[in-house]
């Protein structure tokens, strides 16, 4: 849209509105990031707590060994199947339901997971939505930078 602009005082105007408007956005900019650096923050905690609770899983038992049944009565031994949860988004009212997933799964096949980091990844695949999906994205990132995993428990 084009003003005719025909006196200085027109064009002081115009630009005293620009800078208004500027302003305005500016400030629904920085709370915009303090909101999203709020929910960062929240996520990262919960995810500590996740990996914590997954690090304080006891070690399997040591099995006694097995004694054979005649091969006539061999069963294959089956794993219940649980139903995956949805994809978290962040919003800390699922939270609960990822955690409690993630430790049930890993807890009933602890054999293929063979370190921290692995149940850290596998943990962040389910981050697909909203704010987790950005900061899974950050942690991803920072791998590829520093060449280190972020997250170590």
């Amino acid at each position: 849209m084009l003003l005719p602009l025909n006196t200085p005082q027109d064009i002081a105007d115009v630009l005293g509105y620009l800078q208004h408007h500027l302003h305005e956005l500016t400030e629904r900019q920085d709370v915009s990031k303090n909101n999203i650096n709020t929910t960062l923050a929240a996520l990262t905690a919960q995810l500590q707590q996740l990996t914590q609770l997954v690090a304080n899983f006891p070690p399997p038992p040591v099995p006694s060994p097995p004694v054979s049944p005649p091969p006539a009565l061999t069963v294959k031994q089956t794993r219940p199947k649980l139903s995956c949860p949805s994809d978290f988004s962040g919003e800390r009212h699922n939270s609960h339901v990822l955690l409690n997933f993630c430790s049930f799964y890993i807890h009933l096949v602890l054999e293929q997971f063979h370190n921290e980091e692995k149940r850290i990844l596998w943990a962040l695949t389910f981050f697909k939505g909203g704010c987790a999906a950005k900061w899974s994205e950050n942690v991803f990132h920072q791998e590829v930078d520093t060449g280190v995993f972020p997250i170590q428990t």
